[in-house]
């Protein structure tokens, strides 16, 4: 006759507890951290390093403008008499339209705009936010800068 049951070597014993932290036993070993990703935060922000950079940036741009600020006044108020005087002498003295006085414009003077009013002969020159002049048909004596602005 064959013993068909297991040595007693290969059954496990249900008494015995698996080694674990609730009987004192060693845990098992973590698995260990590759060198390449030891000390790396994981979730860091995208532009935390740009960030310093921008503002400092910012700063720089925007002592930039306020150094350079009285330069683009002045220019602004130049080139809006210019047009001023230029539009009123091209609508009243030449009779032309005002749209068709914008050709006769300097290159770059695109930001500067023209408005009129009839009732005084008055042309409008303007750069938006900075400066706006008028110059007032004056007969004979042709197109004159208003010094009230």
């Amino acid at each position: 006759m064959t013993n068909t049951n297991p040595p007693a070597s290969a059954t496990p014993d249900p008494s015995a507890a698996a080694p674990g932290p609730d009987n004192g036993a060693p845990s098992p070993e973590k698995p260990e951290v590759p060198a390449r990703l030891r000390g790396r935060k994981r979730n860091a922000p995208r532009w935390g390093g740009c960030l310093p950079w921008a503002l400092v940036l910012a700063v720089l741009l925007t002592g930039f403008l306020i150094w350079k600020f009285p330069s683009f006044k002045a220019q602004a108020e130049l080139g809006s008499a210019y047009a001023a005087r230029i539009g009123c002498s091209c609508r009243y003295v030449q009779g032309r339209s005002l749209e068709s006085c914008q050709s006769d414009f300097e290159p770059g003077m695109e930001i500067v705009s023209l408005s009129e009013d009839p009732a005084t002969r008055t042309v409008t020159g303007s750069v938006p936010l900075l400066a706006s002049r008028s110059a007032r048909f004056a007969g004979a004596s042709g197109c004159l800068l208003d010094p009230s602005r």
